[in-house]
């Protein structure tokens, strides 16, 4: 039977032939005195691509590596295998005067999967590939399952998302994807780091959902039996820092939502909130224009990138529309003619927006959902929110009903949110009450009074600039994925019963 299997396509009672098979393969070697999860370290001298890379260096060295096999073809005294690292897979060369009559029939004992340590020697094979003559094989890790067939690899997405150990084995690319992740998340701290900031923790559980309009997650706590909730956002914590007098402070951690799955949400994803005393929501977009470009041109060497068949330019900088004049371009309809919400209602359903809402300033933001966002391919900074969508942002100096707020769209994907922060304490509760009524109202999603934030906000907070990154969507444009769940290890799935 062959070594690699299309899983989806075995029969149970196939599968359990092989799994039966396997079980004797380490009963025999246990009965033999090598059991291989005895072993508790093995040193490695090198790793597969630095041997690869660095050949010259290599030739004609033993070494010791170690990794997964992957590919074995037995070919009568000698044999050539595959073993895969973190880094690449290299081949192994088998001869069985090299290691032996014994240790041969070992290694053609050996499992595709089973993880294993070679020494021997660096050279080229007479096609050009470089190899290890081995001259020692350890068994370190048996593989008790098979992997999938080794054309067709892991393609069941659903598969893939349950069983990521499995994909990471099988889909290279995928490993280059979070490799990239990791890579990117760095960058964010070291451009922050270089501006000044300070990183900091802030609490998961929370008494107060709030700093972002979501359904929480709620837990209890039974010492204190009290309801609490896992954080939807990492605002108001970072702001009574900066009311502390941190000045420039930073996060980057998990947040909950209790909403939908889609190719664009996960119930947890990762966030970064930056806080910035004494500058506002036009100092956020040039951090913001800083950051995309930064990273990009660390990852990439430039600025251009390609999404989906897309080009992207993050060269900064970026198109700036009001909300507004983003509605009004692409729909032809000025909400600010509009004299009184009945008006703004009649001129929603004109242009088709379907919504049960009854003010300006949420039918405004309900008509550039429906309509503009889908068009927002290219870096776009959307300015300039109506007050009912944006509890937390300072009010525009000439025009109370609108907050200086920015969203940043590219690939019709928002990726960050910025506000001038409000500071001022009354104002602050006033628009809290609001949200309260909602909420009562039987909206899920309204923030909750948080009597703490208000007090830390009567002490006094400085003029503050405050912006949103999703982690996970500015993976997806800088890897090119299509999906969310393809930048998290571990996306949020249904149980199978």
């Amino acid at each position: 039977m062959e070594d690699n299997i299309n899983i989806s396509e075995q029969t149970e009672e196939q599968l359990s032939e092989i799994l039966k098979i396997r079980r004797d393969k380490l009963a025999a070697l246990k009965s033999q005195g090598k059991d291989p999860f005895e072993k508790v370290k093995f040193e490695r001298e090198a790793i597969a691509a630095e041997i690869i890379d660095g050949f010259e260096a290599f030739e004609g060295k033993t070494v010791t590596i170690a990794g997964r096999l992957m590919s074995k073809r037995i070919m009568g005294k000698a044999s050539f295998a595959h073993i895969l690292d973190k880094t690449a897979k290299i081949q192994i060369y088998v001869r069985r005067d090299d290691i032996g009559e014994e240790e041969y029939i070992y290694f053609k004992q050996l499992d595709i999967g089973d993880i294993i340590g070679v020494s021997g020697e660096v050279f080229k094979t007479h096609a050009g590939e470089v190899s290890v003559r081995a001259a020692k094989i350890e068994l370190l890790s048996k593989s008790m399952m098979p992997l999938p067939e080794k054309w067709h690899g892991l393609k069941d997405s659903d598969l893939r998302y349950r069983q990521r150990y499995v994909d990471l084995i099988v889909n290279p690319e995928v490993k280059d994807v979070f490799v990239a992740r990791s890579k990117i998340i760095k960058l964010i701290r070291e451009y922050l780091d270089e501006k000044g900031f300070m990183e900091v923790e802030t609490p998961i559980l929370q008494t107060h959902a709030g700093g972002a309009s979501a359904r929480p997650f709620i837990t209890h706590h039974n010492t204190l039996d009290i309801d609490m909730y896992m954080r939807i956002a990492l605002e108001l914590h970072l702001k009574r820092l900066i009311v502390g007098g941190l000045e420039k402070v930073y996060e980057i951690g998990r947040v909950f939502r209790n909403e939908g799955i889609s190719i664009k949400h996960n119930p947890e994803f990762t966030l970064m909130e930056l806080y910035e005393a004494y500058t506002d929501y036009n100092g956020m977009m040039e951090i913001t224009e800083g950051i995309f470009s930064y990273v990009a041109e660390k990852l990439f060497g430039t600025t251009k990138i390609t999404y989906q068949g897309n080009e992207i330019n993050l060269t900064p900088p970026w198109t700036k529309m009001t909300m507004n004049e983003a509605v009004k371009k692409y729909t032809g309809a000025d909400f600010y003619t509009c004299k009184t919400d009945e008006e703004a209602v009649k001129l929603a359903k004109s242009i088709g927006v379907d919504s049960k809402a009854k003010t300006m300033g949420e039918l405004l933001n309900e008509a550039f959902e429906q309509f503009v966002e889908e068009k927002l391919i290219q870096p776009t900074f959307i300015i300039d929110y109506p007050i009912e969508v944006s509890p937390l942002a300072k009010k525009k100096k000439d025009n109370p009903k609108i907050t200086e707020r920015f969203e940043l769209f590219i690939t019709a994907r928002e990726m960050a949110n910025a506000f001038s922060e409000l500071n001022d304490p009354i104002d602050q509760r006033e628009r809290f009450s609001e949200q309260a009524k909602r909420k009562a109202a039987g909206d899920e999603e309204a923030q909750l009074l948080d009597e703490d934030f208000v007090t830390a906000l009567s002490y006094g907070m400085p003029p503050t600039g405050g912006l949103g990154i999703g982690i996970d969507r500015m993976v997806m444009l800088l890897t090119d994925c299509y999906s969310i769940r393809d930048v998290i290890l571990f996306p949020t799935m249904k149980p199978i019963k």
